[in-house]
């Protein structure tokens, strides 16, 4: 079975994962975060020791145990009433982080659209950043130079994702606005949608 899909796309701090939380609550729709996927592995398990050795130097974990953690969480959320893929849109953020990724799930997800969250101001998703760093505990936003490495990841790995979909799919939203005009301007692609 094909998932109907939405990807929130954009670079670390651009609001991906504020958003998909607020979208995940509205019946219908299901929100997974990749980040937090890991995030939650123990520090113990194998898993979550690449995780972490990866994270800690702003780089993307490994393509296969990306896509498999991902699939296992996915038929969790299924299994446990969470997700139900027959009604529910599937709202996607951390995944697919390359065109690789794009590719080992091209038979699973069916994208309907990317919004691509968009922000000019490269300081704002830095101090967006290191605010969530405190408040969430997330270590792999503390560090200045952790944080830049994970910018010029995004650019250089995760940015051409969209070439992949193509342009067809591609609706941008203006990240740098207030959370709650970014939520309305979501609200409005998305409507269009279902």
């Amino acid at each position: 079975m094909m998932y109907r899909t939405i990807l929130l796309f954009g670079a670390p701090g651009s609001g991906k994962g504020t958003q998909g939380k607020i979208l995940g609550t509205i019946p219908g729709f299901f929100h997974c975060a990749c980040g937090d996927v890991f995030r939650n592995l123990r520090v113990d398990d194998p898993l979550g020791k690449v995780f972490v050795e990866y994270s800690s130097r702003g780089l993307l974990v490994p393509d296969e145990p990306t896509i498999s953690l991902w699939a296992k969480n996915i038929q969790a959320s299924t299994t446990n009433g969470q997700f139900n893929p027959e009604s529910d849109t599937l709202v996607l953020d951390g995944i697919p982080r390359n065109p690789r990724q794009a590719e080992m799930l091209k038979d699973t997800l069916d994208v309907k659209a990317i919004i691509k969250m968009t922000s000019a101001d490269k300081k704002q998703l830095i101090d967006r950043l290191q605010r969530r760093a405190l408040r969430e505990n997330r270590l792999d936003d503390a560090n200045l130079e952790v944080i830049k490495k994970r910018l010029e990841t995004y650019e250089r790995d995760t940015r051409p994702v969209l070439d992949y979909y193509g342009p067809k799919l591609i609706r941008t939203v203006d990240s740098s606005q207030s959370p709650l005009r970014v939520l309305r301007d979501i609200l409005d692609i998305v409507i269009k949608l279902v």
